[in-house]
């Protein structure tokens, strides 16, 4: 069997394509233009089942994969790969390989891990948390973190992971049978206003939580979401969505106001952090409350948002983010927009390397990183191909209400 057939025995058993209406569109596309062929191209999405959806995309555009491993897998599909001859490697692994001469075109990175590499080509970075990594970049860095798409997984995806985790362990039962119902009327304290705490208190209040958020109030309105700017990784919108947890009866409560916040802490059933900031809590007033509290504490940033004070094993997962103790920790139709777009971006920079000269560069030195296809430095993905993969979920897939709504739009009946 060839890997395409190989990853399509095991995802065609689980999902519909209603779940992966985007990878569904560029996997069709691609397996007549063939965008990738000849090129080894690196992958470095969380290692999970669902995420297969986005390797076979690549395959069936002619790439050759390398699977970048830095922490987040599904122990049992990284065995799966490596039986089936798929390159499953570390960011060190890389760098060996490159002493070697051994290059790859295209890294999909994910927060980071595989920043230090030389790709011939250039880079994709997924996640807010790895634009650090690549703020002085030689090579094209397209962030998909940085605009609409990427808030159906963190503000619909992430919420609804977090609430399935806690779900997993028991803590929405309360003696009740139904999952969820034991959350009703409970006290949730949410750190962070971003897409993901949003995301987690929006999802609270609609299992009947009373829901809390902390958030730096003396952010301007010029860091949220519809500032767009592409010149530096300080610039990219902050994406802060206080206003919408207003309008939702959400009570925002600023970061600065320790004692309150310490107040809350005490009082909350459940305390999670998705500030994107290590040490977000290690305010001395915060940590005493942090320790004394009943509240079952958790996080969902990639992070130690808690501060070194708090031991690991008073947090949930041992401060790692919760939802990654479910075998699918994003639900495929919440992710199915990020990793095409994750993947389509990578397209487009084979197309503007090949644009320019009209052929692929080669290997490049590793001490000699200027020598890069397209627009060095960090960039914002294209609107209009945002607006292509956004039509194509909300037409084709089963969360098109639900994008809908976080748009604040109703579907076309």
């Amino acid at each position: 069997m060839d890997l395409l057939s190989i990853f399509s025995s095991v995802l065609d058993e689980v999902y519909e394509k209603r779940e992966y209406p985007a990878l569904d569109a560029l996997q069709s596309e691609w397996a007549e233009t063939r965008p990738f062929e000849g090129l080894r191209v690196l992958v470095a999405t969380p290692i999970y089942r669902n995420t297969m959806t986005q390797y076979r995309a690549l395959v069936a555009g002619g790439a050759t994969i390398l699977v970048g491993f830095s922490g987040m897998n599904d122990g049992e599909i990284v065995e799966f790969l490596k039986d089936w001859g798929v390159p499953v490697v570390t960011p060190a692994e890389m760098l060996e390989a490159e002493a070697r001469g051994e290059f790859v075109d295209l890294v999909l990175d994910c927060a980071g891990p595989f920043a230090a590499l030389h790709p011939k080509i250039g880079f994709v970075e997924l996640t807010r948390s790895g634009v650090q990594y690549y703020k002085d970049a030689k090579k094209p860095v397209f962030v998909a973190d940085s605009g609409i798409v990427k808030r159906i997984e963190t503000s619909l995806g992430t919420g609804d992971g977090y609430f399935r985790a806690l779900e997993k362990l028991g803590f929405g039962d309360f003696g009740e049978k139904t999952p969820g119902v034991g959350f009703e009327g409970r006290r949730l304290l949410v750190f962070g206003s971003g897409k993901v705490g949003s995301g987690i208190a929006l999802q609270g209040v609609r299992r009947g939580c009373c829901v809390t958020v902390v958030t730096d109030l003396s952010r301007g309105q010029s860091e949220n979401g519809s500032n767009r700017h592409s010149d530096a990784a300080n610039s990219m919108p902050a994406g802060d969505f206080s206003a919408v947890l207003l309008q939702n009866g959400v009570d925002v409560v600023d970061c600065h106001d320790y004692a309150a916040v310490a107040s809350l802490i005490e009082k909350a059933d459940f305390v999670v952090t998705a500030t994107g900031v290590a040490g977000a809590l290690n305010a001395p007033e915060l940590q005493k409350s942090l320790l004394s509290t009943s509240a079952v504490l958790a996080n969902m940033g990639v992070e130690d948002e808690y501060g070194g004070a708090i031991p690991a094993e008073r947090v949930l997962n041992a401060k790692g983010p919760l939802n990654f103790i479910l075998e699918e920790p994003t639900h495929l139709k919440y992710i199915d927009t990020s990793l095409a777009l994750h993947a389509a971006l990578a397209e487009l920079l084979v197309q503007e390397a090949k644009s320019q000269s009209g052929e692929l560069p080669a290997a490049p030195e590793t001490g000699d990183v200027a020598t890069s296809a397209g627009t060095v430095g960090l960039r914002f993905p294209p609107q209009e191909l945002e607006q292509r993969l956004l039509s194509i979920a909300i037409q084709n897939g089963d969360i098109g209400p639900e994008i809908c709504g976080m748009l604040g739009f109703s579907p076309d009946p």
